[in-house]
């Protein structure tokens, strides 16, 4: 039988991503997580974390993950016929794409009641690897952009997020006085999410451009259009989040027959209990409201042509 109690452990570990950490979260010291993983690992006979360079399960720690989460979510279940065994508080790890989430999640969630506590624990994943988060067992549900689920998962299309190539009137006039030339974009500096972020070099590979070129690097979506509407570069913006500066004339698109859409797919567990595909129903009904209609081909298309 499994120990419950050093699989928390290992959870907290990976979930904290450290043992000092991890050790902080479950209240206990250091010395006494290190012993439940070691512990852990003699009773399977094999590791279940890789230590260096960074905490990362194994192959193992990523199976018991996976279960410790379903187990999780169907404790919860449990509680609402037997309140007497523990706390009716819960807590739901989703993985999503900092653009869903200064967008539309928000918004889309309030109105999600189960009549019962519930909590967030939210982090913030590019839509090309979140999935990743899913397989390690990390989370309960992901949003990214492939329809292809993990092994005891099940996937949803949501709709899709439509990205715009915008800059500042300025900026346009001063990098791209003769249009969107190969020139101009090999040397008009860009604003990149992250060294995940793939939408812009997509963009630009549309446009013929294989070659390093010019960007920032702003980990933020909320600094990402900072700087673009500051004019220190152009970049590929959701239309939900720069509507209002084009209409305002504070920005300006690139090109006017031209945008991305994202398809976003919703994965969870299967044995997820009731309280997950509670959400899983209320945002297949209410994402619509903020994302794009998919065509058939975008169904199966992670990354549709511009």
């Amino acid at each position: 039988m499994l120990d419950y109690k050093l699989l928390e452990a290992l959870g907290a570990v990976v979930d904290q991503a450290g043992f000092e950490r991890g050790a902080q979260a479950l209240g206990l010291t250091q010395s006494a997580v290190s012993q439940r993983i070691k512990l852990l690992e003699s009773r399977l006979g094999q590791p279940v974390l890789v230590r260096a360079p960074r905490i990362s399960p194994t192959e193992l720690g990523r199976k018991l993950l996976n279960h410790v989460q379903q187990v999780r979510l169907l404790e919860h279940d449990l509680l609402d016929h037997v309140p007497a065994l523990g706390e009716r508080e819960h807590r739901l790890r989703i993985a999503l794409n900092a653009d869903s989430l200064d967008t539309w999640w928000c918004e889309a969630i309030a109105n999600f009641n189960t009549g019962q506590p519930l909590l967030f624990d939210l982090v913030v994943e590019d839509q090309d690897t979140a999935l990743g988060r899913m397989r390690d067992g990390e989370v309960a549900a992901c949003l990214c952009a492939t329809p292809r689920s993990v092994q005891g998962a099940r996937a949803r299309p949501l709709g899709g997020m439509r990205y715009l190539p915008v800059a500042t009137p300025a900026f346009i006039e001063q990098h791209f006085p003769e249009g969107l030339t190969p020139q101009a974009l090999t040397e008009a500096p860009g604003v990149v999410f992250g060294t995940d972020d793939r939408l812009h070099q997509r963009y630009i590979a549309h446009h013929g451009i294989a070659a390093p070129f010019p960007h920032h690097l702003c980990p933020s979506s909320e600094g990402f259009f900072r700087m673009i509407r500051a004019g220190l570069g152009y970049g590929l913006v959701p239309e939900l989040q720069c509507r209002e500066a084009l209409n305002g004339g504070e920005l300006s698109l690139l090109e006017h027959d031209s945008n991305i859409v994202v398809p976003l797919y919703w994965h969870y567990w299967r044995q997820g209990g009731q309280i997950l595909e509670a959400l899983n129903e209320h945002l297949t009904r209410v994402a619509r409201h903020w994302l794009t209609d998919l065509s058939e081909s975008e169904r199966h298309e992670p990354v549709p042509p511009i």
